[in-house]
């Protein structure tokens, strides 16, 4: 009983060595930056008082990404081409036959030309 005693009172060694990271970062993602690239973003995590990997790290997780077109804005570009496209042909033929004979179909094309430009100009992407 006695030897039990005195190994209660005995202090509780710490393990030997550096402690345990709580979150450990495993995976790699490879960048290629140019001179110019990798000196600014040296500088900025130098300001900021961080190292460039951890400064990178913010700056990816803070960064507001928008795609460039969204599906219903690349139909509306392709139409856009493809009106064009029937305009120029318009014209072509109003050079040929005369230009009265095609009046009311280059201002049906101009009025669809109008409505997709709006559409493209209003939406809020």
């Amino acid at each position: 009983m006695a030897a039990i005693a005195e190994n209660n009172k005995l202090p509780k060694r710490r393990t030997p060595g550096r402690p345990k990271k709580t979150i450990r970062r495993s995976a790699l993602l490879m960048v290629r930056l140019t001179p110019t690239e990798r000196t600014l973003i040296e500088g900025r995590a130098k300001k900021a008082g961080l190292k460039p990997s951890e400064w990178f790290r913010r700056a990816a997780k803070s960064a507001k990404v928008f795609p460039r077109f969204t599906t219903e804005e690349s139909g509306w570009f392709r139409m856009l081409a493809g009106l064009a496209n029937n305009l120029n042909q318009l014209t072509h033929l109003a050079h040929v036959a005369g230009l009265f004979s095609l009046a009311l179909k280059c201002q049906a094309m101009m009025r669809q030309i109008e409505e997709l430009l709006t559409k493209i100009g209003s939406h809020d992407g």
